[in-house]
């Protein structure tokens, strides 16, 4: 098993290195391979990931589905590990994604904790110990065996948001599916440029009216009024 970890990026410099270096660390043989897909950073990311030690892909559109697919198609490992770039990786990651693979699930993600002692987002964190497609989400990291991943047909690239619920509903219908029982922790930036209700408001909206059948234009529009974030 060899694992491809591949990393999203837009103006990610206060983040990258960070994860770059926590990923080579915590590594080993099996996992030597972190692609960072940069979608048009104005700032210094793509340049302090590849002085890190990944390898960078850079492309024009700035689409997360798009960026993870690209890195996908440059990936040589037999996993691939989807990572969003202001996340701390579990430092076992590499045995739990391999301890996964021997029991037979080819795809999953971990529980989280926020960076913040915050008991409403504790609260939030709480929850993504649940199998529930409700209870996901992309900071949760995503692992993925190529072969499922493209018998999927990957990330659905006209999608700009709701990409990672997407494809964990295509993957639960056709195979199985592990939420890793450790904690990663994920960064709580989103709350703190907006507010938790806000926040929370704009998340329920969203999903439901995905559920609904919304359109992707229709969805990204009311998630940016909503919502102030340059992701």
């Amino acid at each position: 098993m060899t694992i491809s970890v591949i990393i999203p990026t837009y103006n990610e410099e206060q983040n990258i290195v960070r994860l770059i270096e926590s990923l080579k660390r915590h590594g080993d043989d099996r996992s030597r391979e972190i692609i960072v897909v940069d979608g048009g950073s104005s700032d210094a990311t793509a340049r302090l990931a590849a002085a890190a030690g990944a390898v960078v892909v850079k492309t024009a559109i700035r689409r997360r589905s798009v960026q993870m697919n690209l890195g996908a198609e440059k990936a040589s490992g037999d996993v691939l590990y989807f990572v969003h770039a202001d996340v701390v990786v579990e430092p076992d990651y590499v045995t739990d994604i391999s301890q996964s693979l021997s029991l037979d699930y080819e795809s999953g993600c971990y529980r989280y904790r926020f960076n913040s002692n915050s008991v409403s987002l504790r609260i939030n964190a709480f929850f993504t110990r649940f199998p529930f497609l409700w209870c996901r989400g992309g900071d949760q990291t995503l692992f993925i065996t190529k072969e499922l991943f493209w018998n999927l047909g990957g990330f659905q690239e006209d999608y700009r948001i709701m990409e990672d619920y997407d494809i964990i509903e295509r993957i639960k219908k056709k195979s199985s599916f592990r939420v890793i029982p450790r904690e990663i922790v994920v960064s709580a930036r989103k709350y703190d440029a907006n507010s938790y209700l806000r926040v929370q408001f704009a998340n329920f909206l969203v999903f439901s009216m995905y559920f609904w059948g919304a359109s992707q234009h229709r969805l990204t529009s009311l998630y940016k009024k909503l919502l102030k974030t340059d992701q």
